[in-house]
């Protein structure tokens, strides 16, 4: 994947952040994508389970107040540090993502301090569930 390839998909998902467009995500995951979460011990594999993780995340994370504070690239990735205050607690973290063709094809998220993965954990069961 040339490096224009990965920033064309960086903006692809910059985009999805911004306009919450369900169907740009879909579009932008693999379907063999994997996602890597703070709170679950193994990989989730495939777009199914990818979507389902990273559209319940927008919902939890996106929207007013958050903001990415950081921007690390490479060749066939992005690593993007994010902040957000939820209930008086600051949720910093970063995602760790990989390109190829054009797609996200995995999807690590790291969060810090302990107090914020422990709301975060609790708001995503509460989203995932509903979903």
């Amino acid at each position: 994947m040339t490096a224009t390839a990965a920033i064309t998909a960086l903006d692809k998902w910059y985009g999805y952040m911004k306009s919450h467009d369900q169907a740009a995500l879909w579009d932008l995951l693999h379907p063999d994508a994997v996602f890597e979460s703070p709170v679950v011990h193994t990989p989730q594999r495939g777009r199914d389970i990818t979507f389902k993780y990273l559209s319940s995340a927008e919902k939890v994370l996106g929207g007013p107040g958050f903001r990415y504070v950081g921007e690390w690239r490479s060749d066939n990735g992005a690593v993007l540090e994010f902040e957000k205050e939820i209930d008086g607690i600051v949720i910093n973290g970063v995602d760790i993502i990989t390109f190829a063709d054009g797609k996200i094809t995995h999807f690590k998220v790291m969060v810090r301090p302990l107090k914020a993965m422990n709301l975060l954990h609790q708001l995503m069961g509460a989203q995932l569930a509903k979903g």
